[in-house]
C-alpha cells in the first residue's frame, strides 16, 4: 500500500507524463474550471470517481464524504460543507448534471443499518453516527422489507436506498428544484459494485438500479 514517499514518486511520474502530455489542458485549467457534472461519492478509498469514469482533469466536480450523503436544505447555524459545495456547483459552475454514487461494501451504510455506533462518544464513532443518522429513512425502508436479515443482499439494498435519500435531500434545495423544473439540471442515482467493477444506474420512475 502507498505511503507518502510512494505518492511523491507517483507525483514525479505525473509531472513527466500526465502534466507534460496535457500541458495545453493544464494551461487552460489554470484560468478556471467549467465542469458540466458534479459527483457526490463516498470517501471510501476504493471508489474514486475520476478513475471509475476515466475522466480528464477539470471534467468533474467531486464531493466525497462518508456514505455519499447530501443533508437536507437547512439554514441553522453550523458548518455546511456539502451544502456550500452544492451551492457552488449549481449556482457558480452551473453544472447540468448531479450524480449521487453509492457503492458496495459501504461501511457508513452498514453502520447506519446496524446502529452499532449509536451510543459512541464523539471521536470514538459518535461523529460518524451523527452523520449517518441522515440514513434513518433508508434504514426504516430496508428493515420494513427485510426485518432482522443482515445478509449481503440486505446491505446492498441499504446502499442503494441511501442514494435515494441523498437524491430526495438534493431536491429540498430551492436552487436544485428550480433548475430541475426548468430542465437545466438533471439528477442521477448510481451505484458502483466493487466486487465486479460494475456501475449501476437508477431508473428515476421505478427506483431500480440496472447495469450501465
Amino acid at each position: 500500500m502507498a505511503d507518502f514517499s510512494n505518492m511523491i514518486e507517483g507525483y514525479r511520474r505525473f509531472r513527466q507524463t500526465g502534466w507534460t502530455q496535457q500541458r495545453a489542458r493544464w494551461d487552460e485549467l489554470s484560468e478556471g474550471q467549467s465542469p458540466r457534472v458534479m459527483i457526490i461519492a463516498c470517501s471510501d478509498s476504493r471508489v474514486d470517481p475520476a478513475q471509475i469514469f476515466d475522466t480528464n482533469p477539470g471534467e468533474i466536480f467531486v464531493v466525497r464524504n462518508v456514505a455519499a450523503l447530501v443533508p437536507p436544505f437547512e439554514t441553522t447555524p453550523g458548518h455546511h460543507g456539502v451544502s456550500a459545495a452544492l451551492e457552488f456547483a449549481v449556482q457558480v459552475l452551473q453544472v447540468s448534471e448531479i450524480i449521487v454514487m453509492g457503492h458496495g461494501k459501504c461501511g457508513g451504510c452498514k453502520a447506519a443499518l446496524s446502529h452499532d455506533l449509536k451510543d459512541a462518544e464523539p471521536g470514538e464513532g459518535g461523529f460518524i453516527h451523527s452523520w449517518i443518522e441522515l440514513l434513518d429513512p433508508a434504514r426504516d425502508t430496508v428493515i420494513a422489507r427485510y426485518g432482522d436479515d443482515r445478509s449481503r443482499d440486505v446491505e446492498r439494498a441499504m446502499e442503494q436506498e441511501s442514494v435515494k435519500v441523498s437524491l430526495a435531500n438534493l431536491r429540498t434545495f430551492p436552487c436544485v428544484r428550480s433548475k430541475e423544473r426548468k430542465g437545466e439540471l438533471k439528477l442521477i442515482g448510481a451505484f458502483f459494485a466493487i466486487s465486479d467493477g460494475q456501475l449501476h444506474v437508477m431508473d428515476e420512475q421505478s427506483g431500480i438500479f440496472t447495469p450501465a
